[in-house]
């Protein structure tokens, strides 16, 4: 009678490593910061860190509009805009906090900073962050606006979390 009970267990186990194996993998919260969320997840057993603000306006409107700073080892201040629809090939985006336009370069549906210290820098002296980019089409602009309260204090969450290497 025991061995159908172990055969029992060792099925059940193996049916539920993968719900376990999801689990471990996912985000954990490092912290909400008025308009931001600091979080940490690992990538191939590597710890990466991120915090993020979803757009406060958009036009058009779009699902999904994010703007994120990623620290993962060996490389900081990744600043990236989600943008919720693919740009035309080889188009730019620009950031503009205040009166520093940062230039962005984008692959799919997502824009990358070409200088993620800089866009840092104006991050934490800004009110807000204002992206525009080219249509899906490439007639016409799409734009956005993120709100920068609460960034110091999400980049300095997973600056902690992830602290940078020694050199």
């Amino acid at each position: 009678m025991q061995k159908p009970i172990g055969i029992l267990a060792l099925c059940g186990a193996l049916l539920a490593w993968p719900v376990l194996a999801q689990t471990a993998a996912q985000p954990r919260r490092l912290g909400n910061f008025q308009d931001w969320t600091a979080a940490v997840h690992q990538e191939r057993g590597q710890k990466v860190c991120y915090a993020f603000a979803r757009a406060s306006r958009s036009d058009p409107q779009r699902a999904g509009v994010l703007l994120l700073v990623t620290h993962r080892p060996g490389s900081r201040d990744q600043v990236a805009l989600r943008a919720g629809y693919a740009y035309p090939r080889n188009a730019e985006a620009t950031v503009t906090i205040g009166d520093t336009p940062l230039r962005f370069y984008t692959a799919a549906d997502s824009a990358f900073a070409r200088d993620g210290r800089a866009a840092v820098a104006a991050f934490r002296n800004g009110r807000e962050a204002a992206a525009r980019g080219p249509a899906a089409s490439g007639r016409g602009q799409v734009s956005d606006v993120f709100p920068l309260a609460g960034f110091s204090a999400a980049y300095d969450a997973i600056s902690r979390e992830c602290p940078a290497a020694r050199r």
